[in-house]
């Protein structure tokens, strides 16, 4: 992932803790801040996708079947 799309994943995370943190504070049920910052983050992950992290884990997956046989 180049610098500027990292930088602005960083900003849209922190948007994100700001928003959570203000609904907590404004008295908002914790299943409900726990289901914004879930579907934000899952939104943030549809518009920058990080592909290295996908890798990785696509990676670690592939040699965990690996060495249970399957």
């Amino acid at each position: 992932m180049d610098a500027g799309t990292r930088q602005k994943r960083v900003e849209a995370l922190e948007a994100i803790k700001n928003k959570a943190m203000e609904m907590a504070v404004k008295g908002s049920d914790s299943l409900d801040v726990r289901d914004f910052v879930k579907d934000a983050k899952m939104n943030l992950a549809y518009e920058l996708p990080d592909y290295e992290s996908f890798e990785k884990a696509k990676s670690a997956t592939l040699a965990y079947k690996r060495s249970k046989g399957g």
